[in-house]
């Protein structure tokens, strides 16, 4: 109902936000930023913050069915300043984004099938979406993490970590840690976690190993 009732559900919200010194770092590296996320707390403050922020941002999401729906869903989200694309679009317009030196954000906390990696969420495999560590081991972008909780009625902390990476990482590693990042936020919080989606219905081929 906040994002529904945007603007003014963002004018009004109050937001402490810790880590935009992360931010700003990686960006002057001028190679874009992968900044990853999750489906937890509120995610639509975050991204309207990004935006408003006059931060360059390029948003993947998911297409809703209802073409109306998905229209006034993304009309809202880009009124706020950032640009949505679809979760299939052509890749060349998220290299393209981070070329620009803009923050290509990716939602990577849903199962990912068979396409996937799998690492330990709450102490079982997960099959975790790929992109995130690709887009760094191919491009050389820095990884942030940034979530946006609620402490408490209209109070909001956007927090922004920086994902620890260096030259011997693989994705499965790369993808572990900031999965790790996102279990010890929803731990903290487990109440602002959306859980609707079956994050562990892909099974893990017993021949595969983490």
């Amino acid at each position: 109902m906040q994002f529904l009732s945007f603007p003014i559900g963002y004018q009004d919200a109050d937001i402490t936000v810790n880590g935009k010194e992360y931010l700003d770092e990686a960006l002057a590296k001028k190679r874009g930023v992968i900044l990853v996320t999750g489906h937890f707390g509120v995610w639509e403050i975050m991204l309207a913050w990004f935006g408003l922020n006059q931060y360059s941002i390029l948003a993947v999401g998911q297409k809703q069915k209802n073409s109306g729906a998905d229209t006034f869903v993304n009309q809202l989200r880009e009124d706020t300043g950032i640009k949505m694309i679809p979760r299939k679009s052509p890749l060349k317009f998220m290299y393209e984004a981070l070329a620009s030196n803009r923050i290509l954000t990716l939602g990577s906390d849903q199962d990912a099938k068979k396409r996937g990696v799998f690492v330990k969420f709450f102490n079982l495999p997960a099959s975790t979406p790929k992109g995130a560590a690709r887009f760094h081991l191919e491009y050389g972008s820095p990884m942030i993490f940034a979530t946006c909780h609620l402490e408490k009625q209209n109070n909001h902390v956007l927090e922004i970590l920086p994902i620890p990476t260096d030259s011997n990482l693989t994705v499965a590693l790369i993808t572990q840690s900031f999965t790790s990042m996102l279990e010890k936020i929803i731990t903290a919080y487990p109440e602002q976690y959306f859980w609707f989606h079956r994050r562990w219905k892909t099974k893990q081929p017993q021949t595969e190993s983490t």
